[in-house]
């Protein structure tokens, strides 16, 4: 499955989805790396069974193995951290922001890919699963290597519209079921 059947996949109520898939998936904000490790790690976050296909097909095709392994890690080592950061940002006691989070992050120091690619798509990632305090982070660590804001806002366009079309990829299966 590719980009293109995937859009097919969207239902008339949803063509500014499938037009806006076909859009970011001709981008050029990105290179091919950065362009296609957000689809594929704001694919593996939301999680949804046919955009992951499609999405990995297109990739495979774009991504080097290291690269496809790395844009996953992103999205499994955001799907801990998210969680854990946004709630500490969330909690009124801020006690426990003060206390190590001994969780293993190893991924983040060799992420197997450039470093600002692995930002590129944990910030992605990030914005999927609501976590400002990591969407900050990461986008001021990109920053501060020269990323410009154009690219930053790339990658969450592709992080909207990949999350967009797995919801209403898991609604139209869930109405067949």
């Amino acid at each position: 499955m590719s980009i293109d059947a995937l859009r097919d996949l969207m239902p008339a109520y949803a063509k500014d989805i499938s037009l806006n898939l076909g859009s970011l998936a001709s981008e050029v904000v990105l290179n091919d790396q950065q362009k296609w490790g957000c689809f594929l790690a704001s694919a593996h976050a939301v999680g949804v069974a046919p955009v992951v296909k499609a999405i990995e097909a297109a990739a495979a095709e774009k991504l080097s193995p290291e690269a496809m392994t790395a844009a996953k890690a992103a999205a499994a080592i955001m799907g801990m951290n998210n969680i854990y950061y946004r709630s500490l940002h969330l909690m009124k006691n801020q006690e426990y922001t003060t206390i190590p989070a001994r969780l293993r992050m190893n991924i983040l120091g060799n992420p197997g890919v450039d470093k600002m690619d692995f930002e590129l798509w944990s910030t992605a990632v990030s914005a999927i699963n609501g976590c400002g305090a990591c969407m900050d982070a990461h986008e001021s660590e990109l920053r501060k290597h020269g990323v410009p804001a154009q690219q930053v806002q790339t990658a969450l366009r592709i992080a909207s519209v990949v999350h967009a079309a797995s919801r209403i990829a898991a609604s139209e299966t869930a109405l067949k079921a």
